[in-house]
């Protein structure tokens, strides 16, 4: 392994640690918020526009903006991100969504993770909003869905994906433990007690398919923060560790803890289950999902305008419009799925069915 730098990079200012909440903070409850999805040439872009379909057809009413942040060419891409395709951003623009440029000045192309991070700079400051994944349908109405705006949280439907642990390396409390003091935060408090010590689940981890907060600045800028110096100078327990992919969903519980905020039982069990979809990709809805999303799927894809935008990314062209979809779902019980994604991934690889 490389040595590090012995400079190290400037560590952003660690919040206070709070040991006992004072007084609560109120709630900030409302159903007018941004929703900002990323997107960027190629698959992104085609599901941003089935994301948007699906809340216009979900969501009639919704009232905040929609926006597409999109990432700009610049030194840290070896290729153009934005979109380039007009028929896209027509039929964006058509559902009334905005497409605001952004400059993705520390990730670009080597994390285009970052994205998530990087975007939230685009949305109006001290306006609540709302991040989704752009491989996910809006399923139910959003309004329904009690966001706190004040105490954030995020997607629990996750595996134990991070940390991996070594034999004879730390465990999670002591790597999770690291990163809490490397900011300063109380990390006793951001434990599910229920759960029992060095199990996976104790410790706060989501998926970052969705997260919201009050400003996207005060957010984003932590969130940026916190990832670049975990990044550039992580604790000496995350030697071991693997941050690629999982950089984004390694900051995004510190930075939701440091906020006031941690596990929402009633906010995430609608949106992981009810309200929202994360597909991941369309071989895996098509093989999990209840038959209410796939249906909801070919329903907002079948317009002309939209079908003959969608065709033309040829993983939807085959999977939505000429059925492989279907049998890919034919392949599968629902009540009886195989325990790890993996495995379903592999069942449909081999079958010579699996597209991204």
């Amino acid at each position: 392994m490389a040595a590090r730098k012995s400079s190290k990079p400037k560590v952003p200012a660690k919040p206070k640690a709070r040991a006992k909440r004072k007084a609560a903070t109120p709630p900030m409850m409302t159903d007018t918020f941004n929703l900002m999805v990323v997107g960027q040439n190629g698959r992104l872009s085609f599901e941003a526009l089935l994301l948007v379909a699906s809340l216009r057809h979900s969501c009639p009413d919704f009232k905040g903006r929609v926006i597409v942040a999109e990432p700009q060419k610049n030194a840290r891409w070896d290729v153009d991100p934005t979109i380039r395709n007009s028929d896209v951003r027509d039929a964006l623009a058509m559902l009334g969504a905005e497409i605001l440029p952004f400059e993705n000045k520390v990730f670009g192309g080597g994390y285009p993770y970052g994205n998530k991070i990087e975007g939230l700079q685009v949305l109006p400051e001290g306006e609540p909003f709302l991040f989704l994944d752009t491989d996910t349908l809006i399923t139910g109405d959003l309004a329904a869905v009690p966001f706190d705006f004040e105490r954030p949280t995020a997607s629990m439907k996750r595996e134990n994906t991070w940390p991996q642990l070594e034999l004879y390396g730390p465990g999670y409390a002591q790597i999770w433990g690291s990163l809490y003091d490397k900011f300063g935060l109380d990390f006793e408090s951001s434990q599910d007690s229920s759960a029992p010590h060095e199990y996976w689940r104790r410790y706060l981890y989501f998926n970052a398919g969705f997260f919201y907060y009050k400003c996207p600045k005060l957010f984003g800028q932590r969130f940026l923060d916190y990832a670049k110096a975990i990044r550039d100078d992580p604790p000496v327990e995350l030697v071991c560790q693997e941050m690629r992919p999982w950089l984004d969903q390694v900051a995004l519980p510190l930075v939701v803890h440091s906020f006031g905020g941690g596990r929402v039982a009633e906010v995430s069990d609608l949106m992981d289950h009810q309200t929202t979809c994360h597909y991941r990709v369309l071989p895996l809805l098509y093989a999990r999902e209840p038959d209410r999303v796939v249906e909801l799927l070919e329903t907002v894809a079948a317009p002309n305008k939209l079908k003959k935008v969608l065709k033309q990314y040829e993983p939807m062209k085959r999977m939505i419009f000429q059925k492989r979809g279907h049998k890919v779902r034919d392949m599968f019980d629902r009540d009886a799925l195989p325990r790890k994604e993996q495995a379903i991934r592999n069942k449909i690889k081999r079958a010579n069915l699996w597209m991204r």
